[in-house]
């Protein structure tokens, strides 16, 4: 009867008898995503094995590299086409004959509903599962909200939903997601056999909806409200919907759980979050393509060297030698070496001391990392990155050293956060071999890498440092050259319309707590605190004989570093943080000089509502944004976002600066910032592309797909 069980060879989804078991397939490269097709295929399936006698047990596998990665993107926005998942999960659990999911690769999100749905489930080593919906601003919507506490319990069911992580096989199995782990990495065959042996043991349908993880009733309720009282999830939507969930399936029959499920599902799916974050999420993998990558091949990368072993040296070590690379630094003399080698390991101390990382693993990275007090040491390294202070003339010494020294074709790039690469790439004989790599501090956490592109280098280097930036899994965002690039450029205009606000009449504090409201981790004071005030200090001396006499400079912080008061570091900055305190309280001392320099400036200080001051800060933000976009340093309004989103803290579910205004309304940012210049008509000045956007009634988002 295998004809009559055989299913159309064009389907993503075929299924086949192997002795008692019918086999189906998941074939839907790249990484078997829920298209349409698929969820038919599978539903066919299930309705195939029901139908015939000799199908005893049903075994679910994915072809290639995973289970089943999701659902399709390519569907994201679209109309939905029946069956819908949930549909096609209740088919599943409702088969009449065993179902078993045999799961390598990923099952994520619907793939690990799915395998939910069957009723028993295998893993092989490297599979990875998790429901990482809430990163989409989204929850489980095909009954994972509701069979994953009924199998696992409520405390681990929502770590796993509220996080978005991913867990491994062994991970899973303690869990009781599955119910074992296969011997070999052979899914098929490990599949195969664990089938018959439940076919031998005549095991039962055994349905996840009818699983006993929430039969602690007392357990249950403290997850729920422990979930409900964390503060993790800064304003966003969908993790409150998902602890609703989880307290449907405690207190509600499975259906009407589902169809609560349903419902929150819908009100995410309808959510501006939800927009944003998807925004985000192509944002992301689009920024990874540069004009230079195109038809470039990036050039070998074995060997990385790093002068400089500072915070910012030793971060970028760490980084390198997280991605498996070996290091050598390059330090003035052996005291700043060994200060450097020091920074280092205090970074893998720290990650002992967490309990992520064994003394071995450490010392084993360690082996990789060498130093030198001579450039001659760099002679064969692929790739240099230069850390050294922040000033031209020194910087220009150093490409001076690496010119002479390594290699032809070696990369050699800056770490530069603001300066200009054309004049550092001139002091060598090789401008075509010269990139800006600017890492954010920690560089070894942070996801920003800002590839600035001079005008001389060649295209191999682009897509070279595009390449290391992938292995150091950091997300790139292609900039060009100009003081502070995409990133800090507009940090400072932001950061001015702060100081404005602040000279008016609104306290640090209170303009703090508005970004802190709005979604940002912390306020621009704060950072300023906690990067240390000296340095935004060091940047204004910098430019004070370039600055526009006509351009209003507020003082405020300049008072506070006259006095010492950098921030964390020395006790007090704009806050004031005793015995080495990382949260900062309000000074008053502060206060009086703020008051002290209004008066010197003639201005009587005026009230702000916390919606006042989040319009003028994003305006600032959006209109530099713009005007980064119109002169082409950044390629398209999603690079901005994607800067924004992963070196500055805006808030990732507003989708960035850019997408925000378009979600206000281009014409609105305009009119505000139109109203703003009445005050200020030199920063206020509307960028032509914002302008030319709003009148025609376009965004910024028709922008995105022509780089």
């Amino acid at each position: 009867m295998e004809f009559d069980t055989a299913s159309p060879p064009s389907s993503p989804v075929t299924h086949a008898l192997r002795g008692k078991v019918l086999l189906v397939t998941i074939d839907n490269p790249p990484v078997n995503a829920l298209g349409v097709d698929v969820r038919r295929g599978l539903a066919a399936a299930i309705d195939a094995a029901d139908s015939n006698d000799a199908v005893e047990a049903v075994l679910i596998v994915g072809a290639g590299r995973n289970f089943i990665a999701g659902a399709d993107i390519r569907e994201f926005g679209k109309p939905p086409q029946p069956p819908a998942l949930p549909d096609v999960c209740n088919r599943i659990e409702a088969s009449a004959k065993p179902v078993i999911a045999a799961i390598h690769g990923a099952a994520l999100g619907g793939g690990l509903e799915v395998a939910l749905a069957a009723h028993y489930r295998i893993a092989v080593a490297g599979a990875k599962l998790g429901l990482p919906e809430v990163t989409l601003g989204l929850l489980p919507g095909a009954g994972g909200t509701q069979r994953a506490p009924r199998l696992i319990g409520a405390e681990a069911a929502l770590s796993l939903m509220l996080s978005g992580r991913h867990v491994g096989a062994q991970e899973a199995l303690k869990l009781g997601l599955v119910d074992r782990v296969g011997h070999s990495d052979d899914v098929l065959a490990e599949g195969i056999a664990y089938a018959q042996e439940l076919l031998a043991a005549r095991a039962p349908v055994r349905r996840t909806r009818d699983a006993h993880g929430l039969a602690d009733r007392a357990a249950s309720e403290a997850a729920i409200a422990a979930a409900r009282a964390a503060k993790k999830s800064h304003g966003l939507f969908s993790p409150q919907k998902i602890v609703d969930c989880v307290e449907a399936a405690l207190n509600q029959p499975f259906d009407e759980g589902l169809r609560f499920e349903r419902k929150q599902f819908v009100a995410c799916l309808d959510s501006p979050q939800r927009a944003g974050l998807v925004h985000a999420f192509f944002a992301e993998r689009e920024v990874q393509k540069a004009p230079e990558t195109r038809n470039a091949e990036p050039r070998p990368l074995r060997t990385v060297g790093v002068v400089g072993g500072g915070t910012m040296g030793a971060g970028i070590a760490v980084a390198v030698l997280d991605a498996g690379l070996p290091v050598t630094m390059i330090e003035r003399d052996d005291d700043a070496l060994a200060r450097g080698r020091a920074n280092v390991e205090k970074v893998y101390d720290g990650l002992i001391a967490k309990g992520r990382l064994s003394a071995d693993a450490k010392a084993q990275t360690l082996a990789r990392l060498d130093g030198s007090t001579s450039y001659d040491a760099l002679a064969n390294v692929d790739l240099v990155i230069e850390a050294v202070f922040e000033d031209l003339p020194v910087k220009q010494a150093v490409f001076a050293e690496l010119d002479r020294v390594c290699k032809p074709g070696a990369v050699l790039a800056t770490n530069t956060s603001y300066l200009d690469i054309d004049a550092i790439a001139a002091t060598t004989s090789r401008p075509q071999d010269v990139v800006g790599l600017h890492f954010f501090s920690p560089a070894n956490i942070m996801k920003l890498l800002e590839v600035v592109v001079p005008a001389r280098v060649s295209a191999d280097v682009v897509a070279t440092a595009f390449d290391l930036a992938k292995k150091l899994r950091k997300v790139p965002v292609r900039a060009g050259v100009c003081d502070g690039f995409i990133g800090n450029r507009l940090l400072a205009v932001y950061r001015t319309a702060a100081d404005h606000l602040m000279e008016d009449g609104a306290s640090p504090y209170q303009i703090d707590k508005a970004v802190r409201e709005f979604g940002f981790p912390m306020g621009p004071y704060q950072v300023i605190d906690l990067a240390g005030g000296d340095i935004g200090w060091a940047t204004r001396k910098r430019r004070a004989a370039t600055r526009d006499p006509n351009a209003r400079y507020v003082q405020i912080a300049d008072r506070l570093c006259e006095r010492g008061w950098f921030g964390q570091k020395t006790g007090r900055g704009f806050y004031l943080y005793p015995q080495g305190a990382r949260t900062g309280s309000p000074d008053p001392e502060v206060e009086a000089i703020i008051a002290a320099e209004r008066e010197r400036a003639g201005i009587a200080p005026r009230a702000f509502s916390d919606d006042e001051i989040i319009r003028r800060y994003l305006a600032a933000m959006v209109n530099e944004g713009a005007n980064v976009v119109h002169e082409g340093i950044a390629l398209r309004p999603l690079d901005v976002d994607v800067t924004l989103i992963y070196g500055y803290g805006f808030p990732r579910h507003r989708g960035g600066p850019m997408h925000y205004a378009d979600t206000v309304g281009l014409a609105n940012v305009l009119a505000d910032i139109r109203e703003f210049a009445k005050e200020d008509p030199l920063f206020w000045r509307p960028s032509p592309l914002l302008v030319d956007l709003a009148e025609r009634g376009a965004t910024f988002a028709s922008l995105n797909q022509s780089a």
